[in-house]
């Protein structure tokens, strides 16, 4: 167990870095590596260490066989493979996932932090990270017991989602050739909206029961920290960092849930929901149907007259079903506990960006 009363709190004497982050491939004495989009995903790891030295587990949003999102909760050695305090624990962000690389053509791309053991060199975990303000646009004028948060999710993600499920099934592939083949087998075109439409309810229906007849396997993908602020300001709440963790089933409720109601709805153009569901399905069913993906392909060619920057984005309106608990309206840790994960004065080397509309909000005394 990580000795909080030991290693933690200011210290003139230490170097900038982040709590519990020891080993990894950023050198957080240099300023380089506190960037923002270094800081997005290293400052949520050193949050993970720090609750552990806390004893505090994190909470895990899983899939039930219901087709729900369940809670329940992971510890942080869980999510990372080995102890946060172990001296083999090796943290590479940004990197890709060896394991993976067997079910792809060409080479895969990059994750938010792929967990390893530095003495046997084996890969341990794979975890996409999306750090989340609290609330968001859509829900900060609401309770705080409706406050909820944006997730904008990438492409990459969506590989690794993927090939996560079809690790569940490379010893059964013809199982998930089974199960995709009935919506997929049939298309000729994948580019043509007006040619998928009719196939959508019958994919979105192949994911539910591949999803649910492996539903044992499914792991831990998507780590969502929290962090909170009094309503729209940007002054950060009393209590205003969590975690929360995603398995990779429960992560696709958020575009398939989505997608769902769409096709209730008829809409006569795509969404970036309902695209996301062609994307996995066909990732699915090419895997099944030739034992590898070629990502690449697939999202060029079912780009559907729709921007590839994203796959799809959430609200905070609809991300509040799944979220919704104590921990989302009250943080487990304070502001004043982040002194102790910036070590060092690392603060000193951050960047934030600029924002114009902040500055004048925080400028004391502007319209006096």
């Amino acid at each position: 167990m990580l000795l909080c009363e030991t290693f933690i709190g200011y210290n003139s004497n230490v170097e900038p870095s982040l709590y519990g982050i020891v080993n990894s491939n950023r050198d957080f004495t240099k300023e380089e590596s506190w960037g923002k989009n270094q800081f997005n995903s290293s400052f949520p790891a050193a949050l993970a260490c720090y609750m552990y030295s806390k004893q505090l587990n994190l909470v895990y949003l899983t899939l039930g066989s219901d087709l729900n999102v369940k809670h329940s909760f992971i510890s942080v050695d869980q999510l990372f493979g080995l102890k946060p305090d172990s001296p083999d624990l090796y943290f590479s962000f940004e990197s890709d996932y060896p394991p993976f690389r067997q079910f792809v053509t060409g080479t895969l791309p990059r994750i938010d932090l792929v967990t390893m053991n530095s003495s046997s060199s084996a890969s341990l975990k794979m975890i996409e990270i999306k750090l989340t303000a609290l609330p968001d646009n859509t829900t900060c004028k609401l309770t705080h017991e409706d406050f909820s948060c944006e997730i904008v999710v990438r492409p990459d993600s969506i590989i690794y989602l993927a090939l996560s499920i079809v690790a569940c099934y490379k010893d059964d592939i013809s199982v998930l050739h089974n199960l995709m083949s009935d919506s997929c087998g049939k298309i000729l075109e994948w580019n043509d909206f007006d040619s998928l439409k009719g196939y959508l309810s019958e994919m979105v229906a192949s994911i539910d029961k591949a999803l649910l007849r492996v539903l044992t396997k499914q792991t831990a993908l998507v780590m969502q920290p929290v962090w909170k602020t009094n309503g729209k300001s940007i002054q950060l709440a009393e209590n205003c960092l969590d975690i929360f963790v995603w398995s990779n089933f429960a992560f696709t409720r958020l575009f398939v849930d989505q997608a769902k109601f769409d096709l209730q709805r008829d809409i006569f153009k795509v969404s970036r929901h309902m695209r996301t569901v062609i994307w996995l399905a066909r990732m699915l069913y090419d895997f099944s149907h030739h034992g590898k993906i070629n990502y690449a392909n697939i999202i060029d060619e079912v780009s559907l007259n729709t921007k590839n920057d994203k796959a799809f984005a959430v609200s905070g309106i609809a991300t509040h079903a799944y979220l919704a608990s104590a921990f989302l309206t009250k943080p487990r840790i304070t502001k004043k506990e982040i002194k102790n994960i910036i070590l060092g004065d690392g603060q000193n080397y951050l960047s934030p960006e600029r924002r114009f509309d902040a500055i004048i909000l925080n400028t004391p005394g502007l319209f006096d």
